[in-house]
């Protein structure tokens, strides 16, 4: 039980040092980032689009009607800030994943979802799985990603915007340079 506690202290300082000094893992925040927006966006699939919130102020006019307007439930800031504060807990799902004829790394989920299309998954023998400071460094770089762009994931998903794997992980946090994550060591 020491060692463990030992061990996860020596990770999880590590991952604070290298981020305070400006220099965060580009596989781990990178990859962070693109399982943040994977996370959202199967559990926004999952909300009936059916259901709506209404928004707006509740104050009366003048005339004596409230304006108000409805948006759809998946996709509105009070539900995509409750994804927000619980999809770190899902990073335990996801490991190191070095591709065999690349050698590219990334951290991937490898643990499928409860219910529903499971998909296919690479090969576990793909996977390293260094224990539980592998995990509790992508939840921490996790939470780091949430805190540093809560508002801008919770802008990109409520319009919807296209192709955001590569608008907030590219262009708006720069976690993501092209070519600059693939072969770093950990």
């Amino acid at each position: 039980m020491a060692s463990w506690i030992i061990q996860m202290t020596v990770v999880l300082l590590s991952v604070f040092a290298n981020s305070s000094q400006g220099k965060r893992d580009q596989v781990l925040y990178c990859s962070a980032c693109k399982a943040i927006v994977d996370e959202l966006n199967y559990s926004i699939s999952q909300v009936d689009p059916k259901k709506t919130i209404n928004v707006g102020s509740f104050r009366l006019n003048p005339d004596g009607s409230m304006k108000d307007k409805k948006v759809p439930f998946a996709r509105s800031e009070t539900h995509l800030s409750e994804l927000l504060d619980a999809v770190c807990g899902s990073m335990s799902d996801y490991a190191l994943h070095v591709d065999p004829d690349t050698q590219h790394r990334q951290y991937m989920r490898f643990a499928p979802r409860t219910g529903g299309n499971t998909g296919v998954f690479p090969d576990f023998k793909n996977f390293q799985f260094d224990g539980p400071e592998s995990s509790e460094a992508m939840k921490f770089a996790c939470e780091s990603v949430v805190e540093e762009l809560e508002d801008d994931i919770i802008s990109l998903f409520s319009r919807d915007v296209e192709q955001v794997h590569e608008e907030l992980c590219s262009r708006v946090s720069d976690y993501c340079r092209a070519g600059g994550h693939t072969n770093e060591e950990l």
